[in-house]
């Protein structure tokens, strides 16, 4: 039995967000209407630098109503990373377009601007970049490129909440930007979504499609079809509370970050990316890549290894040009993605969380330290007894 349990992701939620959903509670407003969502959209509108914040029910109703607010539909293309959670081509998918997969950059594991252009079709509509980890997608780069085919571009910051990109806040970096408030992101109220932009041209449709499609001045009136994607007032009282102490929370998780990437810097074959020099990462999880033939073993068996000492690890998603749903259509046009699929295969996300001790963040590295090491000494072991083997001249060594 492992000694102990470090899980991957935690939320801290040692401020006021219970006295704040409490309050909730009491005052009988814990459905979609009350003071903690208007604080609430407020506050993350500034911290984004945005004019505006439409609050969601989670990460992909905030995506799907972004798109449909922009009038995706089908027969549109919509180009988004294919090194990703699957949420963001699913919600392409919703709106009846087709999710074209791009291959991302070596360095920062976004989208790679350059296999964007090449993707570019009379029927692309728009970009979907991902800050995939945390990191920023080189937004400049991306924005020129979709200024010169005319097409819009929406951020997918769901890891990415509070990162900056050449010192602006992600978030307002496109026409919108969506998050996500799942209990393992950087702030959460357990199932949670927003979305940040500052065009009003978008608010009023946006609002209608969030609440049925109702119009805001017309009370049951309905004069379009929309989703039922609203934020609880009780699920915004928990966020106020993430609000107040985010910086606390991002401090201790980098503080974390500082710890691995000290640790693990002379662990061969093992490789953690580094902050591109115009970026402010937001550190959501930690992620190394494994090189099984400098390490010792392939990614697979090293997360058995954490596991076997109670360190829960998950694989960096897989490709989506890989799954079921999108792999036939990928191979229709003869997707070739290959940094994409080098780092699906060999990408372990680790622990990353405030509720993290310094000590927790030095026994993951031990343990990986040790995994390797015990993994080339049977390596060396067996390829030794294989030289044995194959040599009947050889005498056996003395007992």
């Amino acid at each position: 039995m492992p000694t102990r349990t470090i899980p991957i992701s935690m939320p801290d939620l040692t401020g006021n967000e219970q006295a704040y959903a409490a309050a909730a509670v009491a005052s009988t407003w814990i459905s979609s209407r009350g003071p903690f969502l208007d604080r609430f959209e407020r506050e993350f509108a500034a911290a984004c630098g945005t004019a505006h914040t439409v609050a969601t029910s989670n990460g992909t109703t905030a995506l799907h109503l972004a798109l449909a607010t922009l009038g995706v539909g089908r027969g549109d293309e919509v180009i988004v990373p294919a090194l990703t959670y699957v949420a963001t081509a699913n919600a392409v998918t919703y709106c009846g377009a087709t999710p074209v997969f791009v291959d991302v950059d070596p360095e920062t594991w976004c989208l790679d601007p350059r296999r964007m252009e090449e993707a570019v079709t009379r029927r692309t509509k728009g970009v979907i970049p991902v800050h995939l980890l945390g990191h920023p997608a080189d937004m400049d780069a991306i924005d020129a490129v979709a200024a010169t085919h005319g097409l819009w571009v929406v951020e997918d910051a769901a890891q990415a909440t509070f990162g900056r990109y050449k010192g602006r806040p992600v978030g307002s970096l496109g026409r919108a930007a969506t998050f996500s408030f799942f209990g393992n992101k950087i702030i959460s109220c357990g199932e949670g979504g927003a979305v940040t932009f500052s065009d009003p041209g978008l608010e009023r449709r946006m609002r209608m499609l969030r609440g049925q499609g109702m119009d805001p001045q017309a009370r049951y009136h309905f004069p379009i079809v929309g989703f039922n994607y609203r934020l609880t007032n009780v699920a915004a009282a928990i966020l106020c509370g993430q609000m107040e102490r985010r910086e606390a929370i991002l401090a201790r998780r980098r503080e974390i970050l500082a710890i691995y990437a000290a640790e693990l810097a002379d662990v061969q074959g093992i490789g953690l990316r580094r902050d591109a020099p115009w970026a402010e990462a937001a550190p959501w999880l930690a992620c190394c890549l494994v090189d099984a033939g400098r390490f010792g073993c392939p990614r697979d068996d090293l997360a058995a290894g954490l596991a076997a000492r109670g360190v829960e690890t998950r694989p960096l998603f897989i490709p989506l040009h890989r799954l079921p749903p999108y792999r036939t259509s990928a191979r229709k046009r003869r997707t070739d993605l290959p940094v994409t699929d080098r780092l699906g295969a060999i990408g372990l996300m680790l622990p990353l969380h405030a509720g993290m001790t310094d000590d927790d963040a030095r026994f993951v590295c031990r343990s990986i330290r040790a995994i390797g090491a015990e993994r080339m000494r049977s390596r060396r072991a067996a390829a030794a007894a294989r030289i044995d083997t194959a040599n009947p001249l050889r005498r056996p060594r003395a007992a």
